[in-house]
């Protein structure tokens, strides 16, 4: 959560209206210009200005035209040249907060728990986990064999992989079931590929393995053999399933996805006995499976690809549990033998519900879990395979976030899952199968925090055409609806992602400061299952910023801020709901923060060389296609840019992030500087180091960059 506010400066304010004090008597008068002139006003940082290079973008007939186009060039001096002075300008508009800054910044890390550790787990006769040290930037992997009293023993310690590299990122990581074998991957650039690696863990030896452009992997039962998924290096598609033997000096291509709507992707069952290659789009899936062991894995299909269905499945004993939204949106839950799989076999176990959202589904020797969303918020239930009762679990707060957690063993006897809340730090249960009984296994503690001060609140927004959408607050206790306090209001809306309710020690440095957050559960999101997320999607995208203006509109009249108190924020696909937001009610807003905003909808979605853009299709339509591309129009934050006034903005983005290209923001900001009409500060603020889709990738590094867009938005706000 980052924010900005307008720099004023107001020469002689203590002075404005009230005459000049007379000249003290018999003293020698000063020239009249040493008395009556201010000292002269410092000159303000002047922001960069990109040149026009005028390019013809017309489609469908609709005239275009892109001044900014050639700010793709990467890696060219003149575009590296005009970055560089973006973040040189935003540093310098930000320098009179630097003592803000640093107090944000020891405020957070007083809340950090610096020498830390996770809560352990099992698998194969070990305990897993990962410890923090004060000082240090990056997590440490561990283990102890049979018993948490063993001697500890380091699989990673990333920060030693990181020793002279500006970013690190870890993939994927799994231990063979014999605990001999480590395969990981890394990202060094930020541009998430990862590079896979093998370490003995007997030797400490990092084997010759480096196969570059993994996502998913998985072991084999022996620990022999290690199948692994490749993305293609310029789509980023994950699109090539293949099998690696230790020391072999050719891998086996087993698998080719030729669709550019589906990627890949590679489970193992719990029970290991069967191996999963999922082939998947936004709207469809397929699965194929081999027995573990199968020295030739040979792929079979579960139920060929269709249009609009999605299945995805997991096994136990002779059985298949298919999770499918055939009968219903929401999904259902079935079986179908191991040895006649397809749709025509299968037999329900949990029907479709209309206001139940089946999210997952895990297995076990003798218990199924089933992760679920009902009225906006998640839900756990357990059933007894052996006695078909379910009980649902229940949580002590109205508004609140739960998820499982590592459960990697197929006969465990009870269930972990994570619990908090806006206000509640992560805790960590072991939950007994059998009777529910909850053992508390890790309280995540929150130095110099005490949740006794705050109160959260859960309302429903009515949306201009009926719709109700749910909004979280929290803020200090005693707080006042009287239109008086500042509210920092926070959304995405893409995806089918619900945005959870859930902790975050940084926020309270702006919730001391009177910032009430809010979170808004917009259409486009999962919160209240697929329909919701159906409504904010292609041609009823539009009602994803609708939700956001009607839900600022109704704290703003329930008098729990102002618009000249109100500041917002998004990222990625929330930043495209920031851009387009701000140019359809700027009037609203004071303060907007942007990360990683995707803005340039219709240039990138036409451009399917760029990565992930095919796949994207089926939620954001083609614009290949006259009517999506007219639906685009409408709203592209990028081509619905005017000469209006803006409110107070931060933009955020990352030079190698893939996911939205850094052009985007990019040429946003520059049509915005050109075209808006106010002097209200625009700052672009962009990491050419080494970094991500998230920013930076070291714990302390993230915190200097939320204490710097926290500062932004506190001093915008008028808030020290």
């Amino acid at each position: 959560m980052r924010y900005q506010r307008l720099f004023v400066i107001a020469l002689l304010a203590a002075c404005a209206g009230k005459p000049l004090p007379p000249p003290a008597p018999l003293a020698v008068a000063a020239p009249v210009a040493d008395v009556m002139a201010p000292p002269p006003a410092p000159a303000l940082p002047q922001p960069p200005v990109a040149r026009k290079e005028p390019k013809d973008v017309t489609v469908h007939g609709d005239k275009r035209i892109d001044d900014y186009f050639w700010l793709r060039n990467k890696g060219t001096p003149e575009v590296e040249a005009y970055l560089n002075a973006e973040a040189a300008y935003a540093d310098a508009m930000m320098e009179k907060t630097k003592p803000l800054q640093e107090t944000l910044y020891g405020e957070m890390l007083s809340r950090v728990q610096e020498t830390d550790i996770s809560a352990p787990w099992r698998k194969d006769g070990f305990y897993y986990y990962s410890r923090t040290e004060k000082g240090l930037q990056y997590p440490i992997l561990c283990r102890k064999e049979k018993s948490l009293d063993a001697p500890e023993q380091v699989l990673l310690d990333l920060n030693q992989l990181a020793k002279g590299k500006k970013f690190l990122g870890l993939g994927r990581w799994q231990v063979s079931d014999d605990g001999m074998l480590l395969a990981y991957s890394l990202d060094e650039t930020g541009y998430r590929q990862f590079d896979l690696h093998v370490k003995n863990l007997k030797t400490g030896e990092v084997l010759s393995e480096q196969i570059p452009r993994v996502d998913s992997l998985t072991w084999t039962r022996d620990g022999k053999t290690l199948f692994y998924v490749t993305e293609d290096a310029t789509t980023k598609r994950s699109n090539q399933l293949w099998r690696h033997k230790l020391g072999a000096a050719k891998d086996d291509l087993l698998y080719e996805e030729k669709d550019e709507m589906f990627g890949l992707n590679l489970e193992r069952s719990r029970s290991k006995e069967y191996v999963f290659v999922e082939s998947g789009s936004h709207t469809a899936s397929e699965v194929r499976f081999f027995k573990d062991g199968d020295a030739k894995a040979k792929l079979t299909v579960i139920q060929p690809r269709e249009k609009d269905h999605e299945y995805y499945v997991d096994h136990r004993g002779g059985l298949f549990y298919i999770r499918t939204n055939t009968g219903g949106r929401n999904f259902r839950l079935v079986t179908a033998k191991v040895a006649a799989p397809g749709k025509k076999n299968w037999k329900e176990i949990v029907p479709h519900r209309e206001d139940v959202m089946l999210l997952d589904v895990e297995l076990f020797k003798d218990y199924l879990v089933r992760y679920e969303r009902e009225g906006g918020l998640p839900q756990i239930a357990i059933t007894d395979l052996k006695s078909n009762e379910t009980k649902r679990l229940t949580f002590p707060e109205a508004d609140y976030h739960v998820s499982p957690d590592r459960n990697a063993e197929f006969n465990q006897t009870s269930y972990r899952i994570s619990y908090q809340s806006l206000v509640t730090p992560a805790t960590f249960y072991d939950v007994d199968f059998a009777t529910q009984e909850r053992v508390i296994v890790k309280q995540t503690r929150v130095p110099n925090y005490n949740p006794d001060l705050y109160e959260v609140e859960r309302v429903w927004v009515p949306a201009r055409d009926g719709a109700k959408v749910p909004v979280a607050l929290v803020h200090k206790k005693g707080f006042v609806k009287d239109g008086k306090s500042p509210l920092y209001l926070y959304a995405y809306g893409s995806y089918g992602i619900s945005i959870p309710d859930s902790f975050s020690p940084e926020r309270f440095s702006y919730i001391d400061r009177g910032v009430t957050y809010a979170v808004a559960h917009i259409r486009g999101g999962g919160e209240l299952g697929k329909k919701w997320h159906d409504a904010g999607r292609m041609m009823n995208k539009k009602n994803t910023f609708t939700d956001f203006i009607d839900s600022a509109g109704y704290l703003i009249k329930q008098g729990y801020t102002a618009p000249d108190r109100l500041a917002i924020g998004g990222g990625s696909a929330g930043g495209l709901l920031m851009g387009a937001v701000l140019n359809m009610r700027p009037d609203l807003f004071k303060v907007a923060i942007a990360w990683v905003p995707f803005v340039d909808v219709i240039n990138t979605m036409l451009d399917e060389s760029l990565p992930l853009t095919v796949g994207e299709f089926e939620e954001w339509g083609n614009p290949k296609q006259d009517e999506a591309y007219a639906y685009m129009r409408s709203y592209s934050p990028y081509d619905n840019v005017e000469a209006k006034a803006y409110p107070i903005m931060l933009v955020r983005s990352s030079y190698n992030d893939s996911q939205v290209m850094y052009f985007e923001p990019a040429k946003w900001v520059a049509k915005l500087r050109a075209m808006k009409t106010d002097k209200n500060p625009l700052l672009f603020k962009i990491n050419m180091q080494p970094a991500g889709h998230g920013g930076a990738s070291g714990r302390y590094d993230r915190l200097r960059d939320s204490a710097y867009e926290q500062a932004f938005m506190l001093d915008q706000l008028g808030l020290h």
